[in-house]
């Protein structure tokens, strides 16, 4: 996975992707099963990066994966919403690993509504939590409140880190690689934390 989507393949991926790829990749990863193949938070910073060099229109491109981050949360809660219960019994396939539900289950248990938000930032978690929110019967209103209030910040925040570090750092290029893997690592540290606590 780190060398799949990590420095130049995943500048490459971003801009073969252009637009139309890059709302596809964050509403699968955001709403479908397996989506957390994909690389969410580093794929929003090299969106940033590749704006700042002007391959990419700033604006539209924050708009067009805030849209699909909240479109795929939409439809994972939907999903949860109608299978229910039914989903703990479902048998672990490569797509599916009921882990990651109970993992996702465990943290909205722990920080409620507000989960929708927290785990915009945290890779896998992110992709099963609307999910659990609709197994769980959220109110659809407040649901749908985190939900755009996550999507906001989440796309807004990363990719406008990407841009900024793009047009303020020389030769920013050459840090792609380093960035890109201290990126993924310390989003999966609050994912870490919540297995440990969960151990204690």
């Amino acid at each position: 996975m780190l060398e799949i989507f990590s420095g130049e393949n995943l500048i490459n991926l971003v801009r073969t992707a252009s637009y139309l790829g890059l709302f596809l990749i964050v509403f699968a990863e955001t709403g479908l099963f397996f989506g957390f193949f994909f690389p969410g938070d580093s794929l929003l910073f090299a969106t940033g990066l590749i704006a700042s060099q002007g391959a990419l229109n700033l604006p539209l491109s924050i708009i067009i994966i805030f849209v699909a981050a909240v479109l795929g949360n939409m439809v994972g809660y939907m999903f949860g919403k109608k299978v229910g219960p039914k989903i703990f019994t479902k048998e672990n396939s490569l797509f599916f690993d009921k882990n990651n539900i109970l993992r996702a289950q465990s943290f909205y248990e722990k920080h409620g509504a507000k989960t929708i938000i927290i785990t915009r930032f945290i890779p896998i978690i992110r992709t099963f939590a609307p999910i659990v929110a609709g197994i769980g019967n959220m109110e659809y209103k407040k649901f749908l409140m985190y939900n755009i209030i996550g999507g906001l910040i989440w796309s807004f925040g990363i990719i406008i880190a990407g841009y900024y570090l793009g047009t303020t750092v020389k030769n920013i290029d050459k840090y792609i690689a380093p960035i890109i893997i201290l990126i993924i690592v310390v989003s999966f540290i609050p994912a870490i934390i919540e297995i440990f606590k969960k151990h204690d």
